[in-house]
């Protein structure tokens, strides 16, 4: 049931002054392009105009690597009690092809009650979300205790070195719970899957195209390589099953290059080098350290049925499994502020891949719920959208959720005892 106070801070919510937000920062390309030395700058100057601006206050930049900084803004009530915080990052992934897009990537076009454009559900629309929850609590001038936190920052779709970067700050250190907008459709994700992920490089000797025999074909091998581990994706599915919320582990080769980057590609050489990415996503049924072993087990197989295959795995990133219980006093505040709002049960989920709430769980303990607005299978695809009405109903759901967890007034009345330090 919603309060005379909670209806007084959802007041305070502009349905189109979150549509313009949101569309601001569709507007501002912050794809890594390395060619061009474009980052996630633009929006990160963007946001720290907007919070001086709006907010009345100057939130602390700190650079992480050169030319890429995070967000942190703390807003402290001067009561005793938890510490809230707001996560997003502010990159996105390249556009792609533009002639495979009916919209424009970039123009935060409305067509038919939906906002389209690269990064338009992951994730602008949290960032807007994340922005003005802090603006209405602030400026409805509700009485709330603890801290709110925002901690938006920059590289989360490659190795989330901007997270990373946040916790040894110390940002994280007094966080009792964490909101990560994420496109989840409003659900509630109380696990997130974990990721491997790894560099297959294959060695064999350059030929002439028309005398393969004088040389060694490292693309045979390589797809030899692709076989084996798509089979022992196949072992592990049956082996795990499918998980409640996070599905089926997977093993997927996002790259295959032959000849690598950097080697002029000769319809009439065989390259004497091939080379492989690979996406692995993890359940809670498996162990990281073990699936290294068992990869590099079935290279060793290969290569003794083949006295010319030469094969590396290199891991390159390790991001464990996590998940929270549902009664979590955040996961509880906002089931409620879930059912309050659109009148149904929440829907509780995982999240199909890692987020920087990953690093928040697993390195600090932080109870780190996923669950802001967006289609959760759009991401990285074209024509990439969020639905005004959700979005709308995603920022009404963190009012009252933040709200509702910082006084320690959860579902149906129960109140927790309050987070004092």
């Amino acid at each position: 049931m919603i309060t005379e106070t909670e209806s007084r801070l959802l007041s305070f919510i502009d349905r189109d002054e979150l549509i313009g937000l949101t569309q601001d920062l569709i507007r501002i390309d912050s794809v890594i392009r390395p060619e061009i030395g474009n980052t996630e700058a633009g929006v990160v100057r963007f946001i720290k105009e907007w919070i001086s601006r709006e907010l009345g206050v100057d939130p602390l930049i700190e650079e992480v690597v050169p030319g890429r900084e995070n967000i942190i803004l703390t807003v402290d009530s001067g009561k005793p009690g938890p510490c809230l915080m707001f996560e997003g990052h502010t990159d996105v992934v390249s556009e792609g092809n533009r002639d495979l897009w009916q919209h424009d990537p970039f123009g935060g076009e409305i067509e038919e009650g939906k906002i389209y454009g690269r990064g338009a559900c992951d994730m602008k629309a949290g960032l807007a979300v994340n922005l003005l929850t802090v603006k209405a609590m602030m400026k409805s001038k509700v009485d709330f205790k603890g801290k709110m936190r925002l901690g938006i920052v920059c590289d989360e779709e490659a190795f989330m070195i901007g997270i990373q970067d946040y916790i040894r700050q110390g940002h994280a250190d007094d966080v009792d719970a964490c909101l990560v907008s994420e496109p989840e459709e409003n659900q509630l994700c109380i696990s997130m899957k974990g990721a491997l992920r790894a560099i297959v490089r294959v060695k064999g000797k350059m030929a002439h195209g028309a005398m393969p025999l004088t040389g060694i074909n490292t693309s045979v091998r390589l797809a030899r390589i692709i076989l084996a581990f798509d089979a022992f994706e196949g072992s592990e599915i049956k082996r795990c099953g499918k998980d409640e919320f996070l599905g089926w582990p997977s093993i997927t080769f996002t790259v295959v290059q032959t000849p690598p980057p950097g080697e002029p590609i000769q319809l009439n050489v065989m390259p004497s080098e091939s080379m492989a990415y690979l996406d692995i996503r993890t359940t809670p049924c498996q162990d990281h350290e073990k699936i290294r072993q068992q990869l590099q087990e079935i290279l060793d197989q290969l290569a003794q049925d083949d006295p010319d295959f030469c094969a590396q795995i290199e891991f390159i990133a390790d991001k464990p499994v996590v998940s929270m219980e549902k009664d979590e006093p955040i996961v509880r505040a906002a089931a409620g502020a879930y059912k309050d709002i659109t009148g149904k049960d929440p829907v509780y989920n995982g999240v199909p891949g890692a987020t920087d709430g990953t690093f928040l769980r697993d390195l600090k303990g932080i109870p780190s719920l996923v669950n802001g607005p967006g289609p959760r299978h759009m991401p990285h695809q074209t024509d990439e959208y969020v639905e005004i009405d959700e979005l709308f109903e995603s920022l009404q759901i963190y009012l009252l959720s933040t709200l509702r967890f910082l006084n320690g007034t959860i579902l149906n009345g129960i109140t927790d005892a309050n987070f004092a330090r």
